[in-house]
């Protein structure tokens, strides 16, 4: 025993001894004792207490990395590269180790095109913010405009399962929707919202007949109707884990019975065989009690020919698949499909060479239109030599807002004018 403890003892001895002379000292002695144990099992549970602290500190950092994603911060980075990780397969055996692909914006091998006639189009220009939104009609609950992410957005404020919004057209009752036509929008997943989800109904809701089945959209996941039918993300998991709120970029193709339906840069679904003919389109969302509900830039295209026959037929095609930033020359991810698309068909025709030409609708200043067509060209004329065609095989001008398609007095116009042209030489 330490030393200085039996110095203690027997201070407390003397002390006790001194102050009364007829003390009983077996009784002395069992007070001692005891206080002596006492202090010995104290300390050796502030020892204890240490550490559990330090085991519990160590837990307690494991749970908020797990919670803030410090550690595994890396992990939900979608440019990132892949890593190993290693699970234990067994009690008894060893570790294996086996590689985690994770989630990886790339568009490289994106292919949806959409449709080059634009039936709807609302990219919110021009909304008041608070009102309800001046290009749908109201299928229920309560919606409005708002100001998010430096965008004007369509927000479902409250909703029924069976409420949302559907285009304002003027034959909103019939069927609208032709044989072939494409279908994008973007929509806001928050953070750490685990059942946040919207809806894709493939008929005008309370103006057209029911069309039962759904698409079903979560931040990772796509489902169509109350069936096994569903696809998620490449390298994802199924429930929202993320750490940061964030945009999905949801582009949807029908042709004539297939379905498929495309998230950023993955297909999620290809079904070849739906039984229901879409009529209409209402866009809807759970009916939410926490978590921010947003969608933005929706369009309606009908399906077209071919890129190939139309330049057969044409000696040029058309798109308005490629899309820029709002005055600027840069081009959006999604339309890389409508790039990769002409990059395919060239490396297949080696023979062809292309005048990649720009367009602008009107507003804005024609001087300014004519730069912005002109940089808008040579960026997708740089992105197809990026991607593997020989730059003398192309070249590009711009013609600003001097041969409109359309014209400039509605958005569905303007959109169907801002267009890039590939033209034969």
């Amino acid at each position: 025993m330490n030393p200085k403890f039996h110095i203690f003892v027997f201070s407390l001895l003397f002390i006790a001894i001194g102050a009364t002379g007829q003390i009983n000292l077996n009784k002395v002695l069992k007070n001692i004792k005891k206080n002596a144990e006492k202090q010995v099992e104290q300390r050796i549970e502030r020892k204890a207490d240490k550490v559990v602290d330090k085991t519990l500190d160590k837990a307690e950092k494991g749970v908020d990395d797990a919670v803030t994603g410090k550690k595994n911060e890396e992990k939900t980075e979608y440019n990132s590269k892949p890593e190993t990780s290693t699970e234990s397969k067994g009690s008894s055996n060893p570790v294996n180790e086996t590689t985690v692909t994770k989630p990886t914006l790339t568009w490289a091998k994106y292919d949806f095109v959409p449709g080059t006639e634009i039936i709807f189009e609302d990219n919110q220009e021009g909304e008041q913010n608070g009102e309800f939104p001046s290009k749908w009609d109201l299928a229920g609950g309560v919606i409005e405009n708002a100001f998010f992410d430096d965008n004007n957005v369509i927000f479902f404020r409250q909703i029924g399962d069976n409420g949302g919004i559907i285009p304002l057209l003027k034959d909103s009752k019939n069927d609208y929707l032709p044989e072939e036509f494409t279908i994008e929008f973007d929509c806001y997943f928050e953070k750490d919202v685990y059942s946040q989800r919207y809806y894709v109904s493939f008929y005008a809701v309370s103006k057209q007949k029911s069309v039962l089945k759904r698409l079903v959209l979560q931040t990772n996941e796509a489902q169509y109707g109350l069936t096994d039918i569903q696809g998620i993300y490449p390298g994802a998991s199924r429930p929202n884990t993320d750490k940061q709120g964030r945009w999905r970029h949801i582009a949807i193709s029908f042709n004539k019975r297939a379905l498929k339906v495309y998230m950023d840069d993955a297909r999620l679904l290809n079904i070849p065989n739906i039984e229901q003919n879409p009529t209409g389109l209402t866009l809807g969302s759970t009916s939410q009690k926490t978590g921010y509900y947003f969608i933005k830039n929706i369009r309606i295209a009908k399906g077209a020919v071919p890129l190939y026959d139309k330049f057969l037929t044409d000696g040029k095609f058309v798109t308005t698949g490629i899309k820029f930033d709002v005055a600027k020359a840069t081009i959006k991810p999604e339309s890389m499909g409508t790039i990769n698309y002409v990059v395919k068909m060239m490396t297949e025709h080696p023979e062809l060479k292309f005048s990649v030409e720009g367009h602008t609708d009107s507003d804005g200043e024609v001087a300014a239109n004519q730069k912005l067509s002109e940089a808008r060209a040579k960026a997708v004329l740089d992105a197809m030599v990026k991607a593997g065609i020989s730059a003398s095989r192309l070249k590009s001008k711009g013609h600003g807002e001097t041969k409109p398609m359309a014209d400039n007095d509605t958005p569905e116009g303007k959109a169907q004018n801002r267009r890039v042209e590939f033209v034969k030489f």
